[in-house]
């Protein structure tokens, strides 16, 4: 087998994963119920369907022709910050109570709880008058 036979292969493969994933995260999209579940979904799409979409690009274009790294820079720009905005997404959602609050804590003194202080809870209703 020649190298550009397994190159071929490769890419084919990687390209059946990525639109499997695809497949996958469009279907939970549709089906999943409430923003939170929901959120699950694209963001698997985003880092592991598109990463292989991107692999398979390189792999071909090192088989075939010369090179190129310009995906391997988006495969890393897609990593970072797909799960960060994830999270900035969630929290939004907890925050104005658009899902089911997580459980309570064992303890009320501990750092990522949703209560907020008496002291702060006097500032918002300033604020709001």
């Amino acid at each position: 087998m020649s190298m550009q036979i397994i190159g071929t292969y490769a890419v084919a493969v990687c390209l059946l994963l990525g639109a499997g994933f695809a497949l996958v995260g469009t279907i939970g999209l549709l089906k999943f119920n409430d923003s939170m579940t929901r959120l699950h979904a694209p963001t698997k799409v985003g880092t592991i369907g598109i990463g292989s979409f991107l692999l398979a690009s390189m792999i071909h274009s090192y088989v075939f022709s010369e090179g190129s790294f310009h995906e391997l820079l988006i495969m890393g720009f897609l990593f970072v910050t797909a799960p960060i905005s994830a999270n900035f997404i969630a929290k939004v959602n907890i925050h104005k109570r658009s899902c089911d609050t997580p459980p309570m804590p064992p303890r009320d003194d501990t750092w990522s709880t949703l209560n907020v202080p008496l002291a702060d809870r006097a500032l918002e209703t300033k604020a709001q008058e």
